[in-house]
């Protein structure tokens, strides 16, 4: 790739060099998904570059220091989000000494110090009954004003549906329909996520009705979520301080108290109640099994069910009394 590109197009070229050239550290192209990942993970850090009046080819460790402190006050303790980062980081930078933009990485000495997570984390979620009293807490009360009503309704959708961060804060007025026999949110295609219509759980309709009548003068391809303070998208942190006001309403705390708790919750909640594997995926938009296995081996077996070593020892017991 011509090495210009990366100063005046930065993200145009990631991720012509995301799609074509980059690799993981087993040398295999990155697939669809994660190019779309790294992608809004490089623009974070290109905007904060910016911020600092600085390119790709004259950011130091001092612009990383500031970057990751200014991270690790929006992600929570326990999460791999800066070893995701500083892995793109040092990746990058390897790729910006090579090109020639470069003469070194700054990112090296952070993956020196870094140290890595041993396996998956646990996924973070809500038990049966925290979600129950999250259930009761979104929904609206007497004496609700524009705020309580727009709060509630994030909850009770993000609680309701499983989608993402990046589905809510696109999701339009007219994706919702809630005055219908099978209230539902319709999730455009996004990236290799194919579109997809996710049924309302029961208890997020009164909430997000209340937010419709609240919103009634807006149009239908308006935002559903608009900023508070622009007519743009909500940004992260926003939503997360939303999300992470209404676990403390309840009295959950968790290293993640971000709107994945909720996510993962609604897809254990459908495991529970008996949804397949293939089910769940579908209705989270995921390509893989890899969250819905982690999130199945969270739910206890019931009593009644052996495991296959609890099985095969009880026939042998019967075959030896025979």
């Amino acid at each position: 790739m011509n090495s210009e590109k990366w100063l005046t197009d930065p993200a145009g070229a990631y991720r012509e060099w995301q799609a074509y050239e980059a690799a993981g550290a087993d040398r295999k192209p990155f697939s669809p998904r994660s190019i779309v990942q790294h992608a809004a993970m490089f623009d974070r850090l290109l905007r904060h570059l910016l911020a600092n009046e600085v390119t790709l080819a004259t950011f130091g460790a001092d612009h990383l220091e500031s970057f990751f402190s200014d991270l690790e006050k929006r992600c929570h303790a326990g999460t791999t989000t800066r070893p995701r980062y500083i892995k793109l980081i040092d990746r990058l930078g390897r790729e910006l000494v090579d090109s020639g933009l470069r003469k070194s990485n700054p990112a090296a000495e952070y993956v020196q110090r870094q140290s890595w997570p041993e396996g998956e984390p646990q996924p973070v979620f809500l038990d049966p009954a925290a979600d129950a009293l999250l259930q009761a807490h979104v929904q609206p009360r007497a004496g609700d004003g524009p705020i309580e009503r727009r709060n509630r309704a994030i909850v009770a959708l993000l609680l309701g549906t499983g989608i993402t961060s990046a589905e809510i804060r696109s999701a339009l007025n007219e994706h919702l329909v809630v005055d219908s026999v099978r209230p539902l949110l319709y999730v455009p295609r996004h990236g290799p996520r194919a579109e997809r219509k996710v049924t309302l759980e029961p208890f997020g309709v009164d909430a997000l009705l209340a937010w419709q009548q609240e919103r009634r003068a807006s149009a239908a391809g308006d935002l559903l979520f608009p900023s508070p303070r622009k007519n743009g998208p909500m940004n992260d942190m926003f939503l997360v301080l939303v999300v992470r006001a209404a676990l403390e309403r309840i009295e959950f705390s968790a290293p993640d108290m971000s709107p994945r708790v909720l996510r993962n919750t609604y897809a254990r909640r459908k495991l529970i109640s008996g949804h397949s594997h293939e089910d769940v995926n579908a209705m989270l938009g995921l390509g893989t099994h890899r969250t819905v296995v982690r999130l199945q081996e969270t739910i206890p077996l019931p009593a009644s069910v052996e495991s296959p070593d609890q099985s095969a020892a009880r026939a042998q017991r019967f075959r030896n009394a025979k």
